[in-house]
């Protein structure tokens, strides 16, 4: 199988380490390439990596609830970079105040991204997530 390239952040002015941290261990233990920019990445950062890299994701963590305002419009950046079709993933603590996370989930996805996952999301989820969506099953 190809291995599948993930660019990984945290994205905007957010300095929560630590989750990224483990992210990155879990997808290079499941045999994925990881391309981790770390914390306080900007969208076009995301982008400039996944172009770079010839990246097949882009993994969007964020911890300090300003996700939804930092992650708008980036469906559309890719596209407009070529990135046409790269999956979109974000978790974490993504927006502001208590929320159903079926609907947080619904705004992501209308936002364009593939999948959103609650804090506290188990890696393996994310992981097995990647699998489907990469048809590597």
């Amino acid at each position: 199988m190809d291995k599948k390239t993930l660019v990984l952040g945290v994205i905007g002015a957010d300095v929560h380490a630590v989750g990224v941290s483990i992210l990155n261990r879990a997808f290079l233990d499941a045999g994925f390439d990881v391309v981790n920019l770390g914390v306080m990445v900007s969208q076009e950062e995301f982008i400039s990596a996944a172009i770079e890299t010839g990246a097949d994701a882009i993994m969007v963590s964020s911890l300090y609830g300003q996700g939804e305002l930092d992650c708008r419009g980036l469906r559309e950046k890719c596209d407009e970079a070529g990135l046409k079709g790269i999956l979109l993933y974000v978790g974490g603590n993504i927006v502001i105040g208590k929320h159903e996370f079926s609907e947080v989930e619904q705004r992501f996805k209308a936002m364009g991204f593939d999948r959103a996952f609650p804090p506290g999301t188990d890696p393996q989820t994310t992981i097995d997530c990647l699998k489907e969506d990469f048809h590597l099953n």
